[in-house]
């Protein structure tokens, strides 16, 4: 028998996580790790119970990648990484005037997504209990089996092929200079600001683009920018998803939703994009084919999260996937309170990790449901008026470096740094963020295959 104080304080931090990720996912450029991580990370380190934190996140998770998408539709900007590849089709969906309509689809789709990727994640970590000691070892071949996969199936293959060792070897180098200088002991991999970094990379690409006196001459306006935000449709009140998704439509995104449980230890962003321009493909109309493709995109950003932090944490209690690596990352490794031998994994039962899981998506996903379709111009407008970018960027950035400093030292803000303006120019031409995440966890192996260590 659950302990009532206990499940109170799961419902209080679930509604935090709702309040708080619904402000920050309407604002536009965030990036999902660098808000995530920061605040699971103080939760931890204050002693708070570990089914309290689970629930927090899961809320969290869900929340985030709900709103995160509304910028988007709304006004063309990208909420997050995983939103910014729906750019392109929501812009031509604003075009037809069909933005009011596209919104409710994604919520929708958004929360059949959560309701197909929790029940999945659980049968699939259940299976792979038993199995956590034989899959730990080939952890690391996994993540080189997956930068390849998503640099065969993406835009640019040659050249997402050709950065995978190069960026390999960026990251050995860090990690074997804060070695070998004594800024961290040699049993400590450098993970997380390292994700970081990739994640604000087009950021500080752009930043240091405009200390050119040229590139900087490129971006001056004759006038500001006006963004418009489409009108509420006549149907503002309807909230039944059957109402809104048609069950062809609900077809064609569960299979997306499905089939990325199984892909769990692969890149979320790579996998978004390749389930939404996939199924997007299959429809001839432009109109039609990039509604799909939002539509899909919606469900599997949140199988993705779901399936990459709840097999990890179930079944393996170890970071088997890029969100366990990065968000998620508190929660497999925060010292003092878990490290990787003693986490969640080990505090908490299976049963008290699905009921936290279960507390946490149920009550984000009936409350930011709601408010996504029937609030979103107001919360979106409210927020495009009264919050300044810029602030907002800034202070993600400050949490970025608070971070490097943390993992290494005063060196490692730099080192971040350097990730970033890499990392960010390959973005710019044409590499995708899944490529690069999953060179940053094959790194080791790859190193060691190049100089011998393997053969």
């Amino acid at each position: 028998m659950m302990d009532p104080s206990l499940l109170i304080g799961m419902m209080g931090a679930a509604l935090a996580a709702v309040l708080l990720y619904t402000f920050i996912g309407f604002i536009p450029g965030t990036d999902e790790t660098s808000v995530l991580l920061p605040i699971t990370l103080a939760l931890v380190l204050t002693g708070v119970d570990a089914m309290i934190v689970v629930t927090f996140f899961i809320a969290a998770i869900v929340t985030l990648n709900l709103t995160n998408t509304m910028p988007t539709a709304l006004v063309g900007l990208p909420g997050g990484v995983m939103s910014s590849a729906m750019i392109e089709h929501t812009l031509l969906i604003k075009s037809h005037g069909k933005s009011a309509e596209i919104i409710k689809k994604m919520a929708t789709a958004s929360m059949l997504g959560v309701l197909i990727a929790i029940p999945v994640s659980l049968g699939l970590a259940h299976i792979l209990s038993p199995f956590a000691q034989v899959i730990e070892p080939y952890g690391a071949w996994l993540f080189v089996i997956g930068a390849v996969f998503l640099s065969l199936i993406s835009r640019h293959k040659v050249l997402s092929l050709l950065s995978i060792v190069p960026l390999a070897m960026l990251f050995e180098s860090l990690r074997h200079l804060y070695w070998g200088t004594g800024v961290v002991p040699e049993d400590t991999q450098i993970t997380v600001s390292f994700f970081l970094g990739i994640t604000i990379g087009p950021l500080i690409f752009k930043l240091f683009s405009l200390l050119n006196q040229n590139e900087r001459l490129k971006q001056y306006q004759d006038a500001p920018k006006t963004i418009s935000i489409p009108k509420a449709s006549d149907n503002k009140e309807i909230v039944s998803p059957l109402q809104i998704l048609s069950f062809d439509e609900m077809r064609h995104l569960s299979y997306g939703a499905l089939i990325v449980n199984i892909l769990f230890v692969l890149s979320p962003v790579g996998l978004t994009i390749l389930v939404g321009e996939t199924i997007g493909k299959r429809f001839t109309s432009p109109l039609k084919r990039s509604t799909m493709s939002v539509v899909s995109m919606s469900a599997t950003v949140q199988a993705t999260y779901l399936s990459g932090i709840i097999i990890p944490l179930l079944a393996l209690g170890i970071p088997l996937s890029p969100v366990a690596i990065g968000p998620g990352a508190a929660l497999f490794n925060a010292p003092p309170v878990y490290t990787p031998d003693y986490n969640i994994h080990h505090i908490l039962s299976f049963t008290q990790l699905t009921v936290a899981i279960i507390v946490g998506a149920a009550i984000a996903l009936v409350i930011s449901y709601v408010l996504i379709t029937k609030y979103a111009r107001t919360i979106t407008r409210v927020i495009l008026s009264r919050v300044p970018h810029e602030a907002v960027l800034a202070l993600f950035i400050a949490f970025i470096v608070l971070l490097a400093f943390i993992d290494a030292g005063f060196i490692n803000i730099f080192g971040v740094l350097l990730i970033g303006l890499l990392t960010g120019g390959l973005h710019k031409m044409g590499v995708n963020y899944g490529v690069m995440f999953m060179s940053l966890y094959a790194a080791p192996l790859l190193i060691e295959i190049l100089i011998g260590g393997v053969f």
